[in-house]
This record gives C-alpha cells, structure tokens and sequence, in this order.
C-alpha cells in the first residue's frame, strides 16, 4: 500500500515525476508530480486514448489549440477526449502538482 502525497522517494524535482500505478490493455494510471514544469513551447500533446485527469494537490493551467484555456485547482477534475490537441501552460512549484490521470 502507498500513498498518493508521498514525495518521499522523489529525489529530484528538476523534472516532471510519472509514476504507473496500474496499467491493463484498457486502462492506464498514473500519478504526475509538477513543480513549475509546463509543455515546451509549440508542443502539443495528442493522444491516442482519452485522458481523465485530477489535480490533488496545487494549480495548473491546460492550453486547447482552439484557445480554450482552463485553470486548475485542488480537486478540479477534466475529461480530455483522444486526440482533442492540449499543452499544460503552467504548474505551481509551492505546493507541487499532484495529478491523477487515467487514460482509457
């Protein structure tokens, strides 16, 4: 058993922490740690499996090509269909980002 806050065994924040939790030929999840990370610029992410993600912990920004832009905070949760073009603008560094995603 773990627990989804600990940060105990991270030992560097310079870069965004994926770690699979559980994955199956259907499903995949995963929990992110951010701490200031964002999407490099002209970067998109684009999916071949829907995303639904929520922050647990900290604010971040997501970024739809279409302009869309939605702020993130503790507890908001979003759906985000395959292929829909999507960036992360903006993670908070204090607290860090604490995302559950799970992609099916």
């Amino acid at each position: 058993m773990s627990n989804i806050f600990d940060m105990s065994e991270i030992n560097n924040f310079d870069n965004e922490v994926l770690e699979e939790l559980l994955s199956n030929p259907k499903v995949k999840i995963e929990r992110i740690v951010s701490t200031g990370q964002v999407t490099p610029e002209g970067e998109w992410y684009d999916q071949d499996n829907d995303e639904w993600l929520i922050l647990l912990e900290g604010q971040a920004k997501i970024l739809f090509e279409e302009g869309v832009e939605i702020s993130l905070q503790k507890g908001t949760y979003l759906h985000i269909p395959a292929r829909k073009l999507h960036r992360v603008t903006f993670t908070s560094q204090n607290p860090p980002c604490i995302w559950l995603a799970i992609h099916f």
